[in-house]
């Protein structure tokens, strides 16, 4: 399929937000993780590694619920607002389906 018959054929389309303002987060996220990986290497104790274990999932956490607002607030925002219905309905199952998880 051509581009023109792409874009004559998704007249409404919705670029998504870029995420790159979370990075440094992801980042962080990576160096815990491997601040893990060398805890557990080195025999480090428990509750140290627990402790860092937390602190990589909570800023997972963060990082997620900051992805979903943005998510939210364009592409759910832009399907409602949309002509098509199915694209809300869309939106909306995709949600259900990652939130149930």
């Amino acid at each position: 399929m051509s581009k023109k018959t792409k874009s004559a054929k998704h007249a409404h389309v919705h670029h998504h937000p870029g995420h790159e303002a979370e990075l440094p987060r992801l980042r962080r996220v990576k160096g815990q993780v491997e601040a893990i990986e060398r805890m557990i290497t080195e025999g480090r104790y428990c509750i140290d590694v627990l402790q860092q274990i937390k602190a990589a999932r909570s800023a997972l956490q963060s990082l997620e619920s900051n992805i979903l607002r943005s998510h939210l607030e364009s592409c759910v925002k832009h399907a409602l607002e949309s002509p098509d219905s199915f694209e809300a309905e869309k939106k909306i199952k995709e949600i259900s389906a990652i939130l149930g998880k």
